[in-house]
């Protein structure tokens, strides 16, 4: 028998039995798993913040170095996601947010133990990077709760509200970024004159998340619930990987959220590193603000929603093809921006490139019900299947074809980061400027792809045919 929060009977397209029971029981537990999924985001970036320390902590480390410093927990948290996403259908939403909520002791302890000093500063160079990555390494536990957190709340909405919902989740998660962002550069330097270096309180990095990860753990195992309908749908997941669409959607949300979370990770060590006469003249900035790399982050968060808004009303396809569109010129003013040693053009550059990889999280996650809506239609036409029951199928697919993307997008910010380190490692005053010419190629194929399987309508290809002639706009 189960125990606990178990819900057993559970019916939120019921109308009546979701305006009786189902809409508080299911605000209550998306209000919990957003506060547990925003402490992951924040855990999860904290070493962008943290490498920008660890001079002045009396840890020096070479750029390729820190570079792997903040890549290294971004590739964790990107294969996590994977087993994270069955977590929820095999322990319960409540008790697996209670466990990965938990896990986040584990970083934050580790950096207020290990990283300040003592027994550390005494080591080699390179047992102090080895030591270093293996605790970073830790911080990507925080990068699976998105997977299981949108998992479990999907669950508990029906399917006219799930968009709201699921977007809600993943906004009030990203924005973590933005705060760890902000509150950590405050934190270390707490008391320390502005021109002062060598002087950091690197143990509050961690020590301040421990209070707010007790709470999340605690409240999610007094208030949140566990519902027996939540089982793991295996064969979905098998079923969508033969899917070239599953595949496609997935590359296009690399192009997204890969550049969401690649350049959260990586912007302020770029800052750092590129603009060294502007930090200086701006101290303050500098030291209790790291750069401004928040501003980015917390940019990108909050476009998220619009974006699914957008695609609601003008098609997800159309909104994907701007963003990257959009995100190219963009790109191209950042190089400006790095050539002319000009600090507020890159800076706005990469305020626009957030804004719009931000849109573009919303507006291809909106896709994927719709393409994969078309794909069952026009199975069950052309090989005389029950409409119904193959509508059913490919919906269950589809849901896994969000989790699939997210784990296969979350890759691409440890790309970006392989990609800015080769370019650090190469050197030269203007170093990124590589890099952002591979960035921007990329935002070229992407919008290519986003055209060619969605919105073209000519040149037709026998074996690739577009989807741009499906009932809903995708």
């Amino acid at each position: 028998m189960r125990r606990g929060r178990w819900i057993e009977r559970w019916e939120p397209d019921d109308e009546e039995f979701w305006a009786a029971t189902g809409r508080r029981v299911a605000r209550r537990n998306l209000v919990f798993s957003v506060f547990a999924e925003h402490l992951g985001f924040a855990i999860w970036v904290l070493w962008s913040v943290v490498v920008l320390n660890l001079d002045a902590a009396g840890l020096p480390m070479s750029l390729g170095e820190t570079f792997w410093l903040t890549a290294v927990p971004n590739l964790v948290g990107a294969a996590l996601r994977i087993p994270y996403t069955f977590a929820v259908p095999r322990f319960g939403g409540r008790l697996w947010t209670t466990v990965s909520a938990g896990l986040l002791l584990v970083p934050s302890t580790l950096l207020a133990v290990v990283v300040p000093g003592g027994w550390l500063a005494a080591q080699t160079h390179d047992t102090q990077f080895w030591v270093l990555l293996a605790c970073a390494a830790t911080a990507g536990v925080g990068g699976g709760n998105f997977s299981s957190s949108m998992a479990n709340i999907s669950f508990f909405y029906p399917e006219r509200r799930k968009g709201f919902a699921l977007g809600l989740n993943a906004a009030g998660g990203n924005l973590g970024v933005a705060v760890v962002q902000l509150v950590v550069p405050l934190v270390v330097v707490a008391g320390v004159p502005v021109a002062a270096s060598g002087q950091v309180r690197l143990a509050n990095a961690g020590l301040v998340w421990i209070p707010f990860v007790v709470v999340a753990a605690v409240c999610a195992w007094l208030f949140m619930d566990s519902l027996t309908q939540a089982r793991a749908d295996t064969r979905s997941y098998v079923s969508a990987l033969r899917h070239g669409q599953t595949w496609i959607v997935s590359l296009l949300y690399v192009g997204t959220f890969g550049s969401f979370i690649g350049y959260s990770f990586a912007l302020p060590l770029v800052i750092r590193s590129t603009f060294p006469e502007f930090l200086a003249a701006h101290p303050f900035v500098a030291t209790h603000l790291a750069g401004l790399g928040f501003v980015g982050a917390l940019v990108g968060s909050v476009a998220r929603p619009l974006g699914g808004w957008l695609a609601d009303r003008l098609g997800g396809a159309r909104v994907t093809l701007g963003c990257f569109a959009g995100m190219t010129g963009c790109t191209a003013l950042a190089v400006a921006g790095v050539q002319a040693h000009s600090f507020a053009l890159f800076f706005g550059a990469y305020l626009g490139i957030f804004l719009l990889s931000g849109a573009g999280n919303g507006s291809t996650y909106r896709m994927i019900p719709v393409i994969f809506g078309e794909l069952g239609r026009r199975d069950a036409a052309a090989n005389g299947l029950a409409p119904a029951a193959t509508a059913l199928r490919y919906k269950r697919e589809a849901a896994a074809v969000i989790g699939i993307a997210g784990a296969v997008g979350a890759f691409g910010g440890f790309a970006i980061q392989l990609v800015f380190r080769q370019a650090a490692l190469d050197g030269g005053a203007d170093w990124p400027v590589p890099a952002l010419w591979v960035f921007l190629g990329g935002y070229v194929v992407f919008a290519f792809l986003t055209w060619f399987c969605y919105l073209r309508r000519t040149f037709a290809v026998r074996r690739l045919p577009s989807l741009a002639g499906a009932a809903n706009a995708i």
